[in-house]
């Protein structure tokens, strides 16, 4: 168990272990889930991170689908 101290202001240091482990760095943002008497510190997403895999086309193309495609759209 990693464990941290307090500072008058409200603060603690995330041990390195755990930064390393969540792959926290430096401006990450985190976030705090309290259950009952238990709070859990999780690494909140980036947006781009977040958005990756929401949208699901409902069809794939192959490579020359898409070159086709690529050229009709501007005018060859």
């Amino acid at each position: 168990m990693q464990t941290s101290m307090l500072t008058s202001k409200g603060q603690v240091t995330i041990p390195v272990e755990v930064r390393k482990r969540l792959g926290l760095h430096p401006g990450d943002r985190v976030a705090f889930i309290t259950e009952e008497d238990t709070v859990r510190l999780v690494r909140k997403e980036h947006r781009i991170e977040a958005a990756f895999g929401i949208c699901k086309p409902d069809r794939s193309l192959s490579v020359e689908q898409m070159d086709e495609v690529i050229k009709a759209r501007a005018g060859q």
